[in-house]
């Protein structure tokens, strides 16, 4: 370790130091205080490298939110090696090729999930070992063998701009993309975060989130760097969640629709106090955030952000400047691009821009892809936006090459859909659009041409679809035509397409 650099375990230790007995984790009933979560991280790195985990090898998880799964970042940090969270809505084939593209030498997987990767173990020559999240069962070996050891082991000299997290994001030929992030890139958002939200040891954070998207992610590694409280759940459950923000007093979460909506409605219903909260922060409809605010006294933020950025790069309560992502954080700098890379102004719309220590590595494996997004000293990222003359940004969607629907906060790409939906025997020809959703934000829709003299119906083509890609990924609504608007060159013409059958749907 050089004599600037600082890391994630770095925080680990000082937390330590600082508040020791204080608790840092709360998971069903285990509460974990900072000096045991340092004497866990360091016993499981001990065990990580006896089996020959070294820096700059990957561990791969697919698992529910868990005290496991922060272990396995923590101590990752400590090694140097690279965690890959893999999400576990995707399918056998989406998991596949997430596998294969990061080569990781150690995998863990939760029970639930393991009958889609058991087949696939024996294809990587990489994989040293497969450990579950929890007991052993069949060849998944138990984590707790990892953890079985005094935890004295010496320090590797991990650097600051070393990765550290490779997140898989969607890309425009609808294969995932590693996107990958430094300590430094993570250590740079908590430091926003804690500043623009105030963020000190009294604040508690509740992972409604999964630990594979950056924003619970990072939401959580910020309130753990300020020495606050982060109450872990599984994953989304509305009477878990309100009775953790009772009993814990819990300050903060992020959202993507419906899980507000959903959690404001139980709690008006059964009554509950939710006084403690002060922050939300992510996407939502304004009727949804006005309810919020209304019943709870907090504030909800808007923002603008993605994996490449390392999270959140715009922030403001959404009040502040209604239908604006914000204004851009100290250390992100951000302008409107041409089509020829020129800055414009304020007031042009163009492509969203950005440099500073927020921006990601670089693309696993993608050298092509990432001097793309790198051309002349910017991070481009594929979205259009303008700035006002207050310096909010606003939003306008995505660029054509970067045709993308954000359906509850998931990235989902057009032609990843498509290419789904020409697999079954009796479509000749689709497009596939995001259209508003009150539900989801934005919703999926296929717009289908059937070959001639044939019949399907709306609920066959989407099971279809879910039996080949991640269920959230399927269309909600289908459509049969007899034709598709045409360009003069004779391919789909997406606007058109999108003026004549987007828009809300009845």
């Amino acid at each position: 370790m050089g004599l600037r650099d600082y890391t994630i375990y770095n925080i680990i230790k000082r937390n330590k130091r600082v508040y020791n007995d204080r608790i840092a984790l709360i998971s069903r009933n285990q509460r974990i205080s900072h000096r045991i979560f340092l004497e866990k991280v360091d016993s499981l790195a001990h065990g990580l490298w006896r089996i020959g985990l070294g820096k700059g090898d990957r561990i791969a998880v697919l698992a529910q939110n868990s005290l496991e799964f922060i272990y396995l970042f923590a101590a990752a940090a400590k090694i140097g090696a690279i965690m890959m969270p893999i999400s576990w809505r995707l399918k056998q084939e989406e998991i596949e090729y997430i596998i294969s593209d990061g080569s990781p030498k150690i995998l863990f997987v939760e029970q639930e999930y393991q009958p889609n990767v058991t087949p696939l173990i024996q294809k990587f020559d990489f994989l040293k070992k497969v450990y579950a999240m929890g007991q052993a069962r069949g060849e998944f070996l138990a984590f707790d063998e990892l953890m079985q050891n005094s935890g004295d082991h010496r320090e590797v000299d991990v650097c600051s701009d070393d990765d550290f997290v490779i997140i898989h994001t969607a890309s425009v030929q609808g294969r995932p993309r590693g996107a990958i992030l430094s300590h430094q890139n993570l250590i740079t958002t908590n430091f926003e975060y804690m500043y623009r939200w105030h963020l000190t040891e009294k604040d508690v954070h509740l992972t409604l989130l999964p630990l594979f998207h950056l924003l619970g992610l990072g939401i959580a590694l910020s309130v753990m760097q300020a020495g606050g409280l982060n109450v872990v759940l599984s994953k989304f459950d509305v009477d878990l969640a309100l009775r953790s923000i009772q009993e814990e007093r819990v300050t903060l979460f992020g959202v993507f629709p419906p899980l507000l909506r959903n959690l404001l409605d139980k709690a008006q219903a059964d009554h509950d106090d939710l006084s403690s909260l002060r922050i939300v922060v992510g996407l939502d409809e304004p009727e949804t955030i006005k309810k919020f605010e209304s019943m709870t006294g907090a504030t909800f933020w808007t923002t603008y952000g993605q994996s490449e950025t390392s999270g959140l790069i715009t922030l403001a309560p959404y009040f502040e400047r209604p239908g604006s992502a914000g204004v851009p954080n100290f250390l992100s700098e951000i302008e409107i691009a041409d089509e020829y890379d020129h800055i414009l102004g304020k007031g042009d719309s163009g492509e969203i821009v950005v440099h500073g220590p927020a921006v990601f590595k670089g693309y696993w494996n993608l050298e092509k892809d990432t001097d793309y997004a790198f051309r002349d000293g910017w991070h481009h990222t594929g979205d259009r936006g303008r700035f006002d003359a207050n310096g909010y940004l606003w939003y306008m969607g995505r660029k054509p090459e970067k045709e993308l629907i954000k359906s509850g906060g998931e990235n989902v790409y057009p032609i990843e859909v498509e290419k789904v939906i020409l697999e079954h025997p009796l479509i000749e020809q689709v497009a596939v659009i995001g259209v508003p959703d009150s539900q989801w934000g934005e919703a999926i829709k296929a717009v289908c041409i059937l070959k001639k003299g044939e019949s399907l119906s709306e609920t066959e083509l989407t099971e279809f679809v879910a039996t080949r890609i991640a269920r959230f990924k399927k269309p909600k609504y289908v459509i049969f035509v007899p034709d598709l608007p045409k360009t003069e060159d004779g391919s789909i013409n997406r606007e058109k397409i999108k003026s004549i059958y987007g828009g809300a749907q009845s």
